[in-house]
């Protein structure tokens, strides 16, 4: 049964899941019905952060350019274009057991793509989630629904995954950010 979070709270995920490795990182959300003519396409990114929360190499962001991280512990899967339909808009795959010892956390964020050019925000957009699910039994360990508290913002910084005492957390964030994508690079060092 999957444990629901609210924005701020943090889970172990691995503690109470001995073997846990393979995750399946799924975002979803839905686009409000508005007359801006402009489609939206959101995406999904996850930047692979030190001990000083920056990237060590620009390698180390991974997104619709850059599917697989070179230690192929997080995938994304593909760039979904419009988010139409149910269930998840785009998934990146974690392995665990394959994250580099010197990465401390897994930052995911969602970003609107070309969102100052066609006039779009985050407060056009509903039924923002993230869900982290067993790869290998399919059970949804934990939901994040983001809420409708965003109004300018063009990225979200949704959740982490991050390292504690040998063992995998979960932090809900929820933190929204004006600037796009370029705004989340250089906050975490990928050079823009």
């Amino acid at each position: 049964m999957a444990v629901n979070l609210a924005k701020g709270q943090k889970v172990n995920l691995t503690k109470g899941n001995p073997g846990l490795s393979k995750l399946l990182v799924g975002l979803g959300w839905d686009v409000n019905k508005y007359d801006g003519g402009a489609a939206f396409d959101l995406d999904a990114s996850a930047f692979l952060a030190g001990a000083n929360g920056k990237v060590i190499s620009d390698a180390d962001f991974v997104f619709y350019g850059n599917l697989k991280h070179v230690s192929e512990s997080v995938i994304h899967t593909g760039d979904n274009l419009t988010g139409e339909g149910e269930g998840d808009d785009e998934v990146i795959k974690v392995d665990l057991s394959r994250v580099p010892a010197n990465i401390e956390k897994i930052a995911f964020t969602v970003t609107i793509y070309d969102a100052d050019v066609r006039n779009q925000n985050f407060g056009q957009v509903s039924n923002a989630y993230i869900r982290v699910v067993n790869q290998e039994t399919y059970e949804e360990l934990i939901h994040f629904d983001l809420g409708e508290d965003f109004s300018i913002e063009t990225a979200v910084v949704v959740a982490e995954l991050y390292r504690h005492n040998g063992e995998w957390k979960f932090n809900a964030i929820g933190s929204g950010y004006s600037g796009g994508l370029a705004a989340l690079c250089r906050d975490y060092g990928v050079n823009v």
